[in-house]
């Protein structure tokens, strides 16, 4: 173990011990800290009961949603091909719980602290065959600790920009003997899979997978029940339709004044707005905020029957963001303004919509392939996106060219989840560069 990762364990072992002072209140960080106070009790308990030593065991973990999406693509392909295979999901943030539990796996948790006792403990309880880790996300503990039970390590629809802090510094000093006991990185692309090699990865080890975020949207879009009750209330062939989703407050007061704005021109149209946070204290400013401009709305749990025309239809739901957009004529996708991160802009694109969104979206390389494309529109200003929107919602003929873009350009990613589920294979069968 060198220094950096000694002073990781301490660090590790310090949080440990004020964790318990930190579980108030319902942030993300109290919520994580009491969601794995049991999570090896849990463990534990299903391992006595469930863990047959017979079938081999699979441990896919991702941080958060995004990766989770990644990762459930894989997960469910190979679950499909393999049900004599058991299988556990693991997450880090609070915001993916709910995505967690609907995930196919015979145990979703949290993933234990990152210190040898807790992540030996686990391992120990779990006895996986395979740890298969999602995008970027490895643990210096957790791949230590497998590396001497002999257990095999993959990150799949694995990312690494040039920019990224862990190719200098502290963080590459720290995750580089990390990023070595791998097994296999299978990238997104080329060059990705390149720059692993400054990690220690060998080349052998080294492949390209694609994302596979993009087979789970499209098996999303071509799957969703149009005629089902939520989505045949709603519907409305005669008005466009503008999904707003994952929208923060940045979002909200730029995109609502712009639609007062086309709506006073003349410009029709129908908003679903679906925050990225639906709590009580979003939902009253996003209310307060449409009182204030004089639109009509109401809140999606207060819908009786079909959704009466009022101008805004406010989503008081999770889960169900991905089902909206099948109504969508155009979608806003919030995270572009500020510091909150483009959330995704693959799950309308699959729908065959065009999809507009704010300035910042370093974090979204899939933001930028899609504009290239003309399958999205990058707006850096209010009167931007007010244009923008005026253009997609007068223009039936430019949002149609527009979607074809969008979707064929979701298409050119299929695959990524068969590669991947290629790569667990290899892993479980003991194949590959060391096998």
């Amino acid at each position: 173990m060198s220094l950096l990762e000694r002073l990781y364990t301490l660090a590790a072992h310090s949080f440990r011990a004020v964790s318990p002072l930190l579980e108030r209140g319902e942030g993300k960080l109290a919520r994580g800290v009491r969601g794995r106070r049991e999570v090896l009790r849990r463990m534990e308990e299903w391992g006595e009961r469930e863990r047959d030593p017979e079938r081999p065991l699979v441990w896919f973990h991702a941080p958060s949603v995004g990766e989770g999406l990644q990762a459930r693509a894989v997960l469910e392909l190979f679950r499909r091909r393999h049900p004599e295979a058991q299988v556990v999901y693991t997450y880090f943030s609070p915001s993916a719980e709910g995505m967690a539990a609907r995930m196919p796996a015979d145990l979703a948790a949290y993933l234990p602290l990152d210190l040898p006792g807790e992540v030996g403990r686990a391992l120990d309880l779990l006895r996986p065959r395979a740890i298969l880790f999602s995008k970027t996300d490895v643990w210096p503990n957790l791949t230590r600790e497998a590396r001497r039970r002999g257990v095999r390590l993959a990150l799949l629809s694995a990312t690494l920009p040039a920019s990224s802090s862990r190719l200098r510094g502290p963080a590459r000093a720290l995750l580089a003997p990390a990023y070595a006991r791998l097994d296999r990185v299978a990238a997104i692309s080329p060059a990705d899979a390149e720059r692993f090699g400054a990690l220690g990865v060998p080349a052998a080890r080294r492949s390209v997978m694609g994302d596979a975020h993009y087979d789970r949207v499209l098996a999303r879009a071509d799957a969703v029940d149009r005629a089902s009750p939520l989505l045949g209330s709603l519907a409305d062939p005669a008005v466009p339709t503008l999904v707003a989703g994952s929208t923060w407050e940045a979002d909200e007061e730029r995109l609502l004044p712009a639609l007062r704005s086309l709506r006073a021109e003349g410009v029709r149209w129908r908003l679903v707005l679906v925050p990225h946070e639906p709590t009580p204290a979003h939902l009253r400013e996003a209310e307060a905020r449409l009182g204030r401009l004089g639109m009509e709305h109401r809140r999606l749990s207060a819908l009786q029957g079909r959704w009466d025309g009022r101008e805004v239809l406010i989503v008081d739901r999770v889960g169900i963001l991905g089902d909206l957009y099948a109504i969508a004529d155009l979608a806003y996708v919030g995270g572009g303004w500020g510091s909150a991160g483009l959330h995704s802009v693959l799950e309308p694109a699959a729908y065959g919509i065009p999809v507009v969104f704010g300035p910042e979206h370093r974090n979204a390389r899939e933001a930028g392939e899609l504009v290239r494309e003309s399958g999205a529109y990058s707006v850096a200003t209010p009167g931007g996106l007010e244009s923008r929107l005026r253009t997609l919602l007068g223009d039936a003929e430019a949002r149609s060219r527009s979607g074809a873009a969008a979707r064929a350009f979701v298409e050119t990613g299929r695959g990524a989840a068969e590669r991947g589920v290629e790569v667990v294979e290899e892993l479980l069968s003991g194949r590959g560069p060391d096998g």
